[in-house]
């Protein structure tokens, strides 16, 4: 499997080899956006296991970045979306590894207490 040259200079190691379910299939759908593709040949042709391919699809659905008629699925058209959804994702794990994920209990907290 091939990545984007952009990926491979925007990306650390550590996050090209540990790609998401999400990331894999939406790689896939990108590299291969000429043609729609059934949920059990992209999990085929991509470490996500067959029995997650179709929750992995429907979310990326929900979030408007793939596109579904029943059997087949595609890339979204909108690839700003998809280039946004990238880049939100990308400073999101950045942040998570400069200052460790996030405690929504903590968020919780601190939004009470500005309230007070």
């Amino acid at each position: 499997m091939s990545i984007d040259i952009d990926q491979f200079d925007e990306r650390s190691s550590e996050e090209l080899a540990e790609l998401s379910n999400p990331e894999h299939a939406l790689r896939f759908l990108y590299e291969n956006r000429d043609r729609a593709w059934k949920a059990k040949e992209i999990a085929r042709r991509t470490p996500v296991p067959e029995n997650s391919i179709h929750p992995v699809l429907s979310r990326l659905e929900k979030q408007e970045l793939v596109r579904h008629k029943a059997p087949y699925w595609a890339l979204t058209t909108d690839l700003d979306r998809l280039r946004q959804a990238y880049d939100h994702h990308r400073v999101t794990r950045l942040f998570d590894d400069c200052y460790g994920d996030e405690d929504r209990d903590e968020w919780i907290e601190a939004s009470e207490q500005a309230e007070e």
